[in-house]
Formats: structure tokens, sequence, C-alpha cells
């Protein structure tokens, strides 16, 4: 029965992604899709890109295991400023301005802003860097699952996983990703909901109420405002998780390749409903998980592993018909997360190092080339790093510290803030890899510290940049006009100074 669930999604897949390879005739349609994507696409694009197996396997597991009830304000978290926020303060200006400025990526709107061809460099390599280990946090959530269900070793199904991967995503592009996106959202939303009343209906779990009873005989704290583990880390991991998602390119593209202002108020509200069904869903299970291992966590070879609480909950509470259905799911919500971190990563490199400063006169054709290449060298560094014993969340705090905190405050002032300087931005950047990768180091990548420094990370330049901006010059008033107003003279003027 599992198998036969797989073999018919990976059927669906291959075919997308056939069918895609014809549509694609350039490097724009492979990265951005003409920038003509619907709403409904756009929405299910950016939640299937937002949650995969970090969020079922990772996330949900250790935060709803430990933070009993409280770990449902990350929820509201993801909802409302991951979701409604992110698509009401970025999604106009950011496909306003670089539909007007060309810019195809976040790296490549940065240096124009900015007026800077070595911060554009660094932003590529931070983007392309760094987000291995959070695809590699993918990789591993996955494996962690299909290994509990068919006993298969972990690294035969990275290798699986890791291929399929690869052959899909570099046959169709961002085309291939955005049709598939659509059926595994669907996919997502129809599972999210099985698993939650399977799960619910199970004799241990019941009733809320009954869950609330349960977890406050367990421990009463679990069902307090503010659980077990404290402020700073419940807060830390609601501002990683969502304000995070900000700076994040992956899903900063999503509002580069939406067709138009008025699609862009019908794929805030799908977006927004989307993201409160599907962390509902699997925050919730992460919290009633409490309930099947009250007094520790599951283990592997003796030691606690919250990566498994999810798999075991599932193998032990859903029919096998139904766990078919949420294995292809989390592969569902997976595949998704990975098809736009490996486009993000690999533009990074091709379009805005390769095209933007080694080779500007690259042919179409050649670029579209490079891009499928590099898809498939990160897909292999991803899975060399999956195979490293780190925990999921701590390798997704990891990444999502290291960029976001590097990208979101240049981002956001360079759409809004006229006096952002060049300098402000530099010292943002800076104080962000500081502090992520000393936490690293400090903390030898603990995994209920690093939140808490990639949160820190996150925050920080949004605090420095303003007040170095204040402190240092600013740019000329025809560099802001350029960039601010709309006539093509402008728009050629501004790339041309980067």
């Amino acid at each position: 029965m599992f198998v036969a669930f797989i073999i018919a999604y990976v059927f669906i897949l291959v075919f997308i992604g056939l069918i895609s390879l014809g549509k694609v005739k350039g490097v724009s349609d492979y990265f951005l899709g003409g920038r003509s994507i619907n709403p409904w696409m756009s929405a299910f694009s950016y939640g299937t890109a937002y949650f995969s197996a970090v969020l079922f396997i990772g996330y949900a597991g250790k935060i709803g295991w430990s933070f009993g009830l409280s770990a449902l304000w990350v929820v509201a978290g993801n909802t409302f400023v991951g979701s409604l926020l992110a698509w009401y303060i970025l999604g106009s200006r950011t496909r306003e301005m670089t539909n007007r400025l060309n810019a195809s990526t976040m790296p490549e709107f940065i240096g124009i802003r900015y007026q800077s061809r070595n911060l554009k460099i660094v932003t590529a390599i931070i983007i392309f860097v760094f987000l291995i280990p959070y695809s590699a946090s993918v990789y591993k959530g996955l494996s962690y699952l299909f290994e509990q269900v068919f006993g298969i070793p972990n690294h035969t199904l990275l290798i699986i996983i890791a291929s399929f991967t690869a052959f899909y995503l570099v046959l169709g592009g961002f085309v291939a990703t955005t049709i598939a996106d659509f059926v595994q959202g669907i996919i997502m939303i129809i599972g999210v909901i099985l698993m939650v009343f399977y799960v619910s209906s199970n004799p241990i779990v019941g009733s809320f109420s009954k869950v609330v009873s349960s977890l406050n005989d367990i421990d009463t704290n679990l069902t307090k405002p503010i659980g077990p583990q404290g402020f700073i880390p419940t807060l830390s991991l609601v501002v990683l998780t969502s304000l995070g998602s900000w700076g994040l390119p992956q899903m900063v593209h999503k509002f580069y390749t939406i067709r138009d202002e008025k699609s862009i108020v019908s794929a805030k509200w799908v977006s927004t409903a989307f993201a409160l069904i599907i962390t509902f869903g699997a925050y919730y299970t992460g919290i009633v998980s409490r309930l099947f291992f009250p007094e520790s966590m599951p283990t592997i070879n003796g030691l606690p592993d919250p990566d498994i609480i999810i798999p075991q909950v599932l193998v032990q509470t859903l029919p096998d018909v139904v766990l078919g259905v949420i294995l292809i799911l989390i592969l569902s919500a997976s595949m998704s997360t990975l098809a736009s971190l490996v486009l993000a990563s690999s533009s990074a490199i091709a379009i805005d190092l390769i095209q933007g400063v080694l080779y500007p006169d690259i042919e179409n054709k050649r670029l579209t080339q490079v891009m499928r290449i590099l898809c498939s060298v990160f897909v292999i560094l991803s899975f060399i790093i999956a195979i490293l014993p780190n925990p999921i969340i701590t390798l997704a705090s990891l990444s999502w510290g290291a960029v976001s905190g590097s990208l979101l405050a240049p981002y956001l002032y360079g759409l809004y803030w006229k006096k952002t300087t060049r300098m402000g931005v530099w010292m943002g950047i800076i104080t962000a890899l500081v502090v992520i990768i000393g936490g690293a180091i400090y903390t030898g990548m603990d995994e209920a510290l690093m939140p808490i420094f990639s949160a820190t990370a996150i925050v920080l330049p949004l605090a420095v940049i303003p007040i170095v901006s204040l402190a240092t010059q600013g740019y000329k008033e025809d560099h802001l006009n350029q960039i601010f107003k709309t006539t093509k003279v402008d728009i050629i003027s501004a790339k041309s100074n980067i």
C-alpha cells in the first residue's frame, strides 16, 4: 500500500517535470516562471516552501513535546507574522520594485539598492553556503519518517530522496515546482486534516479538554501560556520561525513571480489560511505526542531523539491507508521546500556571481544549463551534511539565523527607508554572522540554545542598521530617485553603478 502511494506520487511529479521542460525557454522561465504565476499557485508555493519535514518531524515533535500548549504561540506567529504580515509588508513592494529594477534575486536587488557589487557577491555566497544545512535538515526529516515506516537504512533513503529531488527539479525549474506545489499543497491540507482526526481519535488523546487535563496531570507547566521551557526560548522560536521567513530568499522569491498587484491580495489570504491549517495540525500533533511519551522522549541507541517523536506517534495511531497519505503529505511538503531551496541557492551563484560578475555576456541558454548543474551540486552537498549526526532543529536554526539575519534587515530597509547606508548594511550583516557563528561555536551546536542565537541574529541587525546609517554618509538624491522612481533611464543607470 505504502509503495503504491509513493510510486503514484513520483509518477505525478515526473509527469509535471516533463511537461514543464517544454515551457522553459530561458532563465526567466526557469527561475521566475515569467513573472506570471496566478494567486492560488503563488500562495500554495509560498506555503509549501515554508513548511516541510523540518516542521512536521523536527520542530513540531521537539517543540510540541517540550513546550506543551505554549507551542501554539508558534502557530500564531507562523500564521500572522510569517504569512499574513509578510505578504502585506513585503509582497506588493517587492513585486513592484524588483520588476521595475529588473532584479531577479535578493542579492541582485541589494546590489542595485546599495550600489555595491561586493554586497551582491557576499550575500549570494551566504545564501549558497548557509541554505545547505537547511536543505540537509529536510532530508533528515524525510529519512527519519521513512525509516520508521519501511525499516530502510537512513543513508539509503537519503540517496533515493536526493536523487529524485535533483531529477525532477533539473527538468523544469520554477514552472515545475509551482505546478507541483499546488498539487502538493492540496495533498498537505487533506493529509493534515486526516492526521489530526485519527490522532485525536486514539483513546490516549481524545477531545481537547481531555488533552489539557492529561497534560496537566503530567506537568502543570505544559498547560500554561508560557510552558516549562520559559519565555525566552518560546519567544526565540516564534521570532526564528515567523519573522525569520522574511529574510529567506526561497520565500521572498514568491513575491517576485506573482502575476500582478491584484493577485497579491488574494494570495495573501489563501497563504494565511494554508499556514493556519498546516501549522496547527503539525504542532497539535506534537503537543499530544507527550501523552504517548509522558516521561521521556523515545530513544535511538539509548539516547533521547526528538526527531523520531512524530514518526512513532503516526505509526501507532494511523491506519495503513491514512499513514500512506501522511507519508505523501510530508514528502510533498519537503519536496516543495527542497525545490525552492535549490533554486534560490543555484540562482545565487548562477545569476548573481556568474552572470552578474564573472561572465555578464553569458548566453541565456548556457546560464540555464549552469543553473541545472548547480542544482545538482547543491543537492549533493546537502546529502553530505545530512549524513552528519546533528538534530534537525539545530541545522535549521543555523541556516535561518545566518541567511535571514544577513538579508532580512538590508532587504526590508532597502524597500522602505531611503536613509539606509551601505555601511549600515555591512554592519548589519557582520553582526548577524558573528552572532550565529559565534553562538554555534560557543554552544557546540546545542539544540536548545541555537534557536535563541538564531533569533538574536535576525533581530539585532534591525537595530544596528538604522543606528549606523544615521551616523554615516547616505546616498545622493539622484540615486534614491533612480531606485524609488519608475523611468527606464533611471533603471539602466542604477544597474550600471554596481
